[in-house]
């Protein structure tokens, strides 16, 4: 049987490539010459990226250098108040950038685990790891709607601009859910969308890779999270964002339907894991 051409399973594979290609090259990005394909202007460095989306001096120099890619539209570590000993999963965890952040707020009774389904990703992240000698911190590959993880052993999920990616949205949060201990909580960055967004970027396949055309909107995502079970939902538009997403795909006027934000959800005490 065929893949329909805007299908969710020709969206992951066209995600996946793209990404692995990120993964090798030098730069931030690899796009064509008119657009951006992930969450990044091409012409900036990753730090100046960071510093743009959020990341103290401190964070970027504690990490790997080879960790932070530029890809992320916010700093998920601000809203997660992680603590010594928790179990963080970081969905779309990518070169493991964030994943090395959580591993030196939660300790060495902590665990990180990141999870992504790009191979060439994986492979920055776990060789990232291996230099650095950080031993609380794993690498499974998997897709965030069908997340490697069991039922109830997590107690934080950050994210980085990647639910948007995912064409099934719905599906991710019901497995954050699952994955939750009861309790635990969601703390994410990700783009929303603030307007209709016409079709001519909410069906580019570029722009589906830049982290905009794929934007829920807000009343969507808040809607998303209450099906999926979570309760204390508290989503924050980050206007500041917008000078950066300028940058994303030029010419588009991109920052006039999508927003930086955060996300903020928790599983209820004593909740069922479905």
């Amino acid at each position: 049987m065929e893949k329909e051409p805007n299908g969710p399973a020709t969206i992951r594979q066209m995600i996946q490539a793209r990404y692995g290609k990120i993964a090798e090259s030098a730069g931030t990005c690899c796009g064509a010459a008119s657009v951006a394909t992930c969450c990044a202007p091409q012409a900036s460095d990753p730090e100046t990226i960071a510093a743009q989306i959020g990341y103290s001096r401190d964070e970027v120099a504690t990490a790997p250098e080879a960790a932070e890619m530029g890809l992320g539209c916010g700093n998920p570590q601000a809203i997660a108040n992680l603590q010594v000993g928790e179990t963080v999963l970081d969905l779309g965890s990518g070169a493991g950038f964030d994943c090395f952040l959580a591993a030196r707020a939660v300790g060495l009774t902590g665990r990180v685990i990141g999870v992504d389904m790009t191979d060439a990703m994986l492979r920055k992240a776990r060789r990232n790891a291996d230099q650095t000698g950080i031993a609380n911190v794993e690498f499974r590959k998997g897709e965030i709607e069908h997340l490697p993880v069991k039922d109830s052993t997590v107690d934080v999920i950050i994210s980085n601009c990647v639910v948007n990616l995912s064409p099934e949205k719905a599906i991710v949060l019901r497995e954050t859910y699952r994955v939750l201990k009861p309790g635990g909580r969601l703390a994410i960055s990700d783009v929303l969308a603030v307007r209709p967004m016409p079709d001519a970027i909410r069906n580019n396949q570029d722009l589906q890779c830049a982290c905009i055309g794929g934007a829920a909107t807000v009343e969507d995502l808040r809607h998303m999270l209450q099906c999926a079970g979570f309760e204390k939902i508290r989503i924050v538009l980050r206007e500041e964002s917008r000078n950066l997403i300028k940058t994303w795909a030029p010419g588009h006027k991109a920052e006039d339907y999508v927003i930086s934000a955060f996300i903020e959800a928790v599983k209820p005490d004593g909740g069922a894991t479905g």
